[in-house]
């Protein structure tokens, strides 16, 4: 279904003097609103069915699409009403299929369940956040990158090819000028061969661990607020990086977030502690053999 045109006009106001269309009256929970052959649906039943529909698939069945799904409703009504009077529920293979599918639905609904109602305690929270408290920190940083040949960046137009060498002493004579006073964005718009972030003055915005190459990570994490790097390289020139803000989340402004991430895992280890307790017995000669576990080198 395409999205509203943005600019698409709003719907025309009520003329003077006559009242707006007044609001749908409540329909009673037990009113029949669908019937399909024997089957009559109430409107309760109908909407604990739009219920248990996806999450971003109730919001179009209760208001814009209501109708078209209903329609998509009937027609598996009627398809599954005729396959019943055809007996085709009791042939092995369809049979099969719907107990497969049955155990899908169950399996997947108690996996949501065990991540509801897991307990999380702080302890398993801060445990998390301090093994893993590069995750939530960032810096915002602006640089002027100096292209050395080989550089996969491309080459400015009527630009010289520089030699590493050259880039190296390039970048130092800009590192001499910012350090003298230079303005950082004027000097970056100039001189910077990383023309996405040139036209910003080098503002490379806000970035996380694992986002810019090794090099640069390394020295842009390292580096205190408003100083200037080194000349930095990496396998695209020559880099004077100098980082405006360092930002490290508390637990407290993470937790909620913590939450959301350890419960999907826990849910998991659950379910590989029960494979583990329950009695399971596999045909080796049907199945073949168990892999073989790689030992991890020490």
């Amino acid at each position: 279904m395409k999205a509203p045109a943005r600019n698409a006009p709003a719907p025309a106001p009520a003329p003077a003097g006559q009242a707006a269309a007044p609001a749908p009256a409540p329909v009673p929970p037990d009113k029949v609103v669908l019937t399909i052959g024997d089957e009559k649906i109430t409107a309760a039943e109908f909407n604990q069915l739009v219920e248990s529909l996806p999450e971003q698939l109730r919001a179009q069945a209760r208001g814009p699409n209501k109708r078209a799904f209903t329609e998509q409703l009937i027609r598996i009504k009627l398809l599954s009403q005729e396959a019943k009077r055809r007996k085709l529920d009791e042939t092995p293979v369809v049979r099969n299929q719907m107990e497969l599918q049955r155990d899908n639905l169950l399996a997947g609904a108690l996996f949501q369940d065990l991540q509801n109602n897991i307990k999380i305690d702080d302890a398993q929270l801060h445990k998390y956040f301090d093994e893993h408290k590069s995750e939530f920190e960032q810096v915002r940083a602006r640089h002027v990158l100096i292209r050395m040949k080989g550089s996969p960046v491309p080459a400015g137009k009527d630009k010289k090819e520089l030699t590493e060498e050259e880039a190296l002493a390039k970048a130092q004579e800009i590192r001499k000028k910012l350090t003298a006073g230079e303005d950082f964005a004027t000097l970056a718009k100039v001189e910077s061969d990383d023309t996405g972030s040139a036209v910003n003055g080098g503002d490379l915005n806000f970035f996380k661990h694992g986002q810019m190459v090794g090099p640069f990570e390394q020295a842009a994490f390292s580096l205190p607020v408003g100083q200037l790097s080194e000349p930095v390289k990496t396998q695209f020139g020559y880099h004077i990086i100098k980082v405006e803000q360092h930002d490290t989340k508390t637990f407290d402004e993470v937790k909620p977030e913590l939450e959301k991430k350890l419960r999907p895992d826990i849910a998991r280890k659950a379910v590989e502690d029960l494979r583990k307790t329950a009695q399971v017995t596999m045909d080796d000669a049907f199945f073949g053999a168990p892999p073989v576990a790689l030992e991890t080198p020490r």
